[in-house]
């Protein structure tokens, strides 16, 4: 039988710890942020829903433009009505030029008013425009 012997320990330079004060500055930034999670949580499950249904209610709202396009051009074809469609466009040129740049302004600032959590919200929006 083999004799063992006390094993000598070797002694290896142990990982120091890490500076406190990275620690402390971990905890400092938790004892912020957990507080406001549930928050912050809220506003983007808020903002992802609204940004949901404004995807789905455009969607419906062009679906039904696109059907009226179809029966007006359905109408003009079988010779019932006559569209102008250089009028049409000239009339509403201008007001799709306008909207287009001050509805996104409008529809975040209805949305986020008095809204605690608005950052939070808007970034759940925009998820929720995006969401397939």
């Amino acid at each position: 039988m083999c004799a063992v012997s006390p094993a000598t320990t070797l002694s290896a330079a142990a990982p120091s710890a890490a500076p406190s004060s990275a620690s402390s500055l971990a905890d400092s930034v938790s004892g912020a942020v957990l507080p406001l999670l549930p928050t912050l949580s809220l506003g983007a499950l808020l903002g992802f829903a609204a940004g949901y249904a404004v995807k789905a209610i455009g969607k419906v709202a062009l679906l039904i433009v696109g059907l009226l396009f179809v029966a007006v051009q359905l109408l003009s074809y079988f010779g019932l009505v006559t569209v102008n469609w250089l009028k049409l466009e000239a009339l509403s040129g201008p007001w799709l030029q306008d909207n287009s740049r001050s509805v996104w302004p409008w529809l975040s600032g209805v949305l986020t008013h008095d809204l605690p959590f608005g950052g939070a919200f808007v970034a759940g929006l925009l998820l929720g425009l995006r969401r397939r």
